[in-house]
C-alpha cells in the first residue's frame, strides 16, 4: 500500500480566503483584549508597589491567579461558569476578550511594575525637591521613562496574546483556527489548512516584531 504523503499546495492556497474571514476576529479579540488588559496592568501594576497592604494583597492575589492559571481554563470558567453566577449568557467573542484581557492584565502589571522599579529613586527625589507633588513628579518624570522602557515587552505580551486567540475555538469564536476546522470538515485537507493558517499567524508576529526591533535600534540609537 502506498501512503506517501504529498503536499497540496493549490488546497492550501484555495483555504486562505476562508481563514481570511477569521482574521477580523483574530484581531479584535487581541487587541480590545489587550487595550483593556493594559489599564488593568497599570491600575494592578501601580497597586502593587502600594505600601498600604490592603491595596497591595489584592493586586498581587490578581496577578498570582491569573498568572498561574493557563488561559484556556480561564475563557472556559468565563464562558461557561461566569453565566451560573450572573445569571445571564456570556457571548463568545465577549468571553474571549474578557480572557484576553484579565490574562494579559495580569502579565503587563508585572510589566509596570518593573518598570516603575527600573526609574532611580534619585530622579523621584529630584522631582519633589523642584516643587513637584509625588503625583506629578510619578506623572511627569517616572512615567514617561519607565513606559518607554516596558515597550518591548509589552509588544512581546502583543505577540503572545495574539496566539493565545488560538485556543478560543473550544467555545465557538470564528477567528483563524475555528475558521480552518469548518474548512477542513468540508475538504479534508487538515495538514494543509493548518499549515495555510500558521502562515497567517507567522506574518502577524512576525510583522510585530520587525516593528519591536526597530524601536529598539532606533532606541538605542537615541541613547
Amino acid at each position: 500500500m502506498d501512503n506517501q504523503f504529498q503536499f497540496d499546495w493549490q488546497a492550501a492556497y484555495n483555504s486562505v480566503p476562508f481563514l481570511l474571514k477569521g482574521l477580523p476576529y483574530t484581531l479584535m479579540i487581541s487587541f480590545g483584549g489587550l487595550i483593556v488588559g493594559f489599564l488593568l496592568g497599570i491600575l494592578f501594576g501601580l497597586l502593587s508597589l502600594n505600601k498600604k497592604w490592603y491595596l497591595r494583597w489584592p493586586a498581587t492575589a490578581y496577578i498570582e491567579i491569573f498568572r498561574g492559571t493557563p488561559i484556556l481554563v480561564q475563557v472556559l470558567f468565563i464562558f461557561y461558569g461566569l453565566p451560573d453566577l450572573i445569571g445571564a449568557p456570556i457571548d463568545p467573542v465577549t468571553a474571549a476578550i474578557i480572557a484576553i484581557a484579565v490574562n494579559s492584565g495580569a502579565y503587563i502589571s508585572e510589566v509596570v511594575r518593573g518598570g516603575v522599579q527600573s526609574i532611580a529613586k534619585g530622579q523621584q527625589e529630584a522631582g519633589v525637591s523642584l516643587g513637584l507633588t509625588k503625583v506629578q513628579t510619578f506623572w511627569y518624570i517616572t512615567w514617561p521613562q519607565a513606559f518607554r522602557r516596558m515597550i518591548p515587552p509589552l509588544g512581546n505580551q502583543a505577540i503572545v496574546s495574539i496566539k493565545d486567540t488560538s485556543l478560543f475555538s473550544v467555545i465557538g469564536v470564528g477567528e483563524l483556527v475555528r475558521q480552518g476546522q469548518v474548512y477542513i470538515a468540508n475538504t479534508f485537507t487538515a495538514f494543509e489548512v493548518y499549515f495555510a493558517v500558521a502562515l497567517i499567524y507567522l506574518a502577524i508576529t512576525l510583522s510585530l516584531s520587525i516593528l519591536l526591533r526597530i524601536y529598539e535600534h532606533r532606541s538605542q540609537s537615541a541613547a
